[in-house]
């Protein structure tokens, strides 16, 4: 799963605007539209950032990037 996808995942998921998850992981709005349309991708500390948010959230991503199971069966 591209990085893209995994934030547009996250944000469906999650039911967060653009604007939300921006705020929850200190970034502009205008960075997540842009990673969620692959024009950019994050830097390394931001990407770690939205791996904590997401284990966090009991989101977690395999080693192929695919949603993984996780504890409480809500995958």
């Amino acid at each position: 799963m591209e990085f893209s996808e995994k934030i547009r995942f996250v944000r469906a998921k999650l039911d967060m605007s653009q604007e939300e998850l921006a705020q929850a992981l200190n970034v502009s709005h205008v960075s997540i539209h842009r990673w969620e349309n692959a024009k950019t991708k994050p830097i390394k500390v931001v990407q770690s950032a939205f791996n904590a948010f997401c284990k966090k959230h009991g989101i977690t991503f395999d080693d192929t990037g695919k949603q993984s199971a996780h504890k409480g069966g809500n995958a």
